[in-house]
């Protein structure tokens, strides 16, 4: 496989360029993840009240991802076809990002406003600019480029939490900012946000010519029909896996800035620092994930990940819990930023590998399409999830959403077993069969 490592690298500068648009979504994400629900918590004290408001960009985006995707897909303009959505609606992201925290300070209606604003602006834009790779990638090299790309977007994640939220308890009163504390890291990292824009609308050129890029778009609906009637259920066992292992995963990440506050003690400042050790993992993990796949298979990797982040998820579970107590806040939480460490190395194997497989299974008239299916899978997760969990601990406490998690966790590694393509040696022939690449 040195082969397949030495021809990507002709790669390697372009796909840099494109992943600064994941490092802007690893930023806004994780800085709302961790502090939103904190916000929401200054006027309410239901888990299930907040998580039910955080499910707002998972319902926005199953249908905005798939329609805008879907859209760019048969867009033809000068610039591109996902390029005209990513220099709209990444701005317009930034700029709801940074008036997060000033809403939250006003009333709960215009922090509700303001969510609204970025959630629809933000899921706008995640289709086009995920889709920018694997219009310009070659097939047998998207592991290793999703795996430079989601390197980027753990790279905003890093930067947000553990130098960003450091800002959150500095207390300074700046021209047109006003007073900084708990407010900073948002127009700062809509600042960043805005840099990112620029360089992907200045750097990166989109495919324009040749036969693929006259190849026609299908409906939505029509390509989900396709997958789910067809003989081979291979695309549709990824998608339910990415539904089970999303479930899981965003039935927990909302919570973390909570669990840290409430169940070990941290500042405001360092709540979002499991986070940012799950975002370090990435960062140094997400590449060797994809060169990983590329010898040992998708499939073998995303299985083998799946067990590990069981394990993790467990053991964060005690931390979480009375029997953990013995040890001390500071302890646990040390302990708990150890084991979001090793989450991270082995989530982000999943995360590089899965995308690739379904990218695998589409043509590039169906790039976007594809693309769509994935979040909406995704973000349905995302919808059910966080008001179930908020519920869970509302009733038994903070552990009871990392035993849900793992379960999650086991039941994707039994569908994925059953996954048949998807691996770097196959590609999509124009009858939309695999056939290997000879």
């Amino acid at each position: 496989m040195n082969e397949g490592g030495k021809g990507f690298r002709k790669h390697i500068g372009l796909t840099a360029l494109i992943g600064c648009g994941f490092f802007t979504m690893g930023l806004m994400d994780i800085l709302y993840d961790t502090y939103v629900p904190i916000f929401l918590g200054k006027y309410v004290a239901s888990n299930a009240f907040v998580g039910s408001v955080m499910t707002l960009g998972n319902v926005l985006a199953i249908f905005l991802i798939p329609i805008v995707s879907a859209w760019s897909d048969r867009t033809r303009t000068r610039i591109g076809r996902r390029m005209p959505f990513i220099v709209v609606t990444l701005p317009l992201s930034a700029l709801s990002f940074s008036l997060l925290p000033y809403a939250a300070a006003v009333s709960l209606s215009a922090l509700f406003i303001v969510i609204l604003g970025l959630n629809f602006f933000k899921q706008a834009a995640r289709g086009p600019v995920v889709a920018l790779m694997p219009d310009t990638i070659p097939g047998e090299y998207r592991s290793e480029a999703n795996g430079v790309i989601n390197a980027m977007g753990a790279l905003g994640a890093i930067v947000a939490t553990l130098g960003l939220a450091r800002l959150m308890d500095l207390d300074l009163v700046l021209p047109v900012l006003g007073a900084t504390k708990d407010r900073l890291p948002f127009p700062v990292g809509g600042a960043l946000v805005v840099v990112a824009t620029i360089l992907v609308a200045v750097f990166v050129r989109e495919r324009a010519g040749g036969p693929l890029a006259s190849e026609e778009g299908q409906p939505f609906l029509a390509s989900l029909k396709n997958i789910a009637g067809g003989s081979d259920k291979s695309a549709l066992r990824i998608l339910l896996s990415i539904f089970l292992w999303f479930l899981g995963y965003q039935g927990v990440l909302p919570f973390i800035g909570k669990l840290s506050v409430e169940a070990f003690g941290a500042s405001s400042g360092n709540a979002a620092l499991p986070a940012g050790l799950v975002g370090i993992a990435q960062a140094a993990f997400a590449v060797p994930a994809g060169y990983i796949a590329h010898r040992i298979g998708r499939r073998r990797a995303i299985r083998g990940s799946l067990l590990a982040v069981t394990a993790a998820l467990l053991v964060g579970g005690i931390l979480a819990s009375s029997l953990a107590a013995p040890l001390g806040a500071g302890t646990r939480f040390a302990a708990f930023l150890g084991v979001m460490f090793l989450f991270g190395i082995f989530w982000i194997v999943i995360i590089t590998n899965s995308f690739p497989m379904l990218w695998q299974m589409a043509s590039f008239g169906t790039i976007g399409i594809y693309t769509g299916l994935y979040y909406t899978f995704k973000e349905s997760a995302g919808i059910a999830a966080p008001p179930l969990t908020g519920a869970l601990i509302d009733l038994v406490g903070y552990p009871g959403i990392f035993a849900f998690a793992a379960l999650c966790m086991l039941g994707a590694f039994a569908v994925m077993g059953r996954v048949d393509r998807g691996e770097p040696a196959e590609r999509t022939g124009p009858d939309g069969k695999s056939a290997s690449e000879g």
